[in-house]
């Protein structure tokens, strides 16, 4: 069966955030955090299958002591389960781990816990919502069958340092 191809909108969509990305991933990386910076952060991992360095600029909305991010790219494809990621997060370099979460129920869940922060969640999403203000189950249930996913970014077990601060003398 032939691959579909993504509607007109969200080709348009993904032809703009690769424009925006751009100054994003500057500013992103500035050493001060930044306006962006409170709902943006800057992912830096590597392809799955080339190795290639990567720096993806993603929303995140912060729950509790993890921060919840929309993962519909096929960035998400190079995460794994336990492996801590090297992100820039309000001027910080910071580890954190990434949770995949592709479960229908939770998705829902946590959707509606991003969009009470963000309310932009909902519309970069695409998703049409119910009279009930959750989202229609079987387009969100398609996106998820096409990649789409939360991921839950929990800390990781330490900061990584900058090269500057790594290579100061030790003092005894």
């Amino acid at each position: 069966m032939a691959k579909q191809p993504r509607p007109l909108r969200r080709r348009v969509q993904a032809r703009v955030m690769r424009m925006l990305n751009v100054p994003m991933r500057w500013m992103l990386a500035l050493p001060v955090a930044t306006p962006l910076s409170g709902r943006l952060m800057l992912l830096n991992y590597s392809g799955r299958r080339t190795g290639k360095q990567y720096r993806q600029p993603l929303s995140y909305v912060r729950h509790g002591d993890t921060l919840l991010t929309p993962g519909g790219g096929t960035w998400t494809l190079s995460l794994m389960a336990g492996r801590a990621e090297h992100v820039r997060l309000g001027g910080h370099d910071v580890m954190l781990s990434p949770e995949l979460v592709s479960s229908l129920d939770e998705v829902q869940q946590l959707i509606q816990i991003m969009a009470e922060t963000n309310p932009a969640v909902r519309r970069f999403i695409g998703i049409p919502q119910r009279p009930d203000g959750r989202l229609d189950g079987t387009k969100l249930q398609a996106a998820i069958e096409h990649g789409f996913r939360i991921v839950r970014w929990h800390q990781g077990p330490a900061t990584r340092p900058r090269a500057a601060e790594s290579a100061r003398p030790q003092s005894g």
